[in-house]
């Protein structure tokens, strides 16, 4: 019960400062080729802005790719997003992203997030959990700019990559977060 109470209060807070900056707040539910097309031009975006990122996905066993997740708060907050899981050019399955953070924090932001599924274990992982807590379970690493530069096929060795792109908005502020991945059936 504590959870739901707040995973709501996140969504409202989410959801009113979303209107307030004039972000766009992600659909309920996008019908799975919505969430499809919206991952295909993420994921070549990433690859034309960051060359590492397409030479892990010619490694990855799988890939997730969440196009927009919106984020927001005021010493409570939330982030929501819906994605995609692929094999290659196979969708595998569809997923949602939230979380619920309290702190110091304030704003609200929109922002893409791909992960690399480098091993099978990992993908495994995933299909037997019944929602997937980031940093509970596989390694995940997240990989910025710098570290994209450095990144090479020898020094790859973590079952999970992330990379976060198309940041627009502001979020400032230390929160403690777990963000939760939980398959979905996309809408019709």
């Amino acid at each position: 019960m504590l959870t739901f109470k707040r995973n709501l209060i996140g969504g409202v807070l989410v959801a009113a400062l979303a209107l307030l900056v004039g972000l766009p707040l992600p659909a309920a539910a996008a019908t799975g080729r919505e969430i499809d097309r919206e991952a295909s031009a993420a994921l070549s975006k990433l690859y034309r802005e960051v060359p590492a990122a397409r030479q892990l996905g010619r490694r990855a066993k799988g890939i997730m790719i969440f196009p927009s997740v919106v984020k927001g708060g005021l010493m409570v907050g939330g982030q929501y997003g819906e994605g995609v899981m692929r094999k290659g050019r196979r969708t595998l399955g569809y997923y949602q992203i939230a979380a619920a953070s309290y702190g110091l924090q304030a704003g609200v932001q929109s922002f893409g997030y791909a992960l690399f599924f480098m091993t099978d274990s990992a993908l495994r992982y995933l299909d037997q959990s019944q929602g997937w807590e980031i940093g509970v379970g596989p390694s995940v690493v997240v990989i910025d700019e710098g570290k994209a530069r450095t990144l090479t096929t020898t020094t790859m060795k973590d079952d999970i990559y992330a990379f976060v792109f198309g940041q627009q908005g502001l979020m400032a502020g230390m929160g403690i977060q777990g963000s939760k991945i939980t398959r979905i059936q996309p809408g019709k």
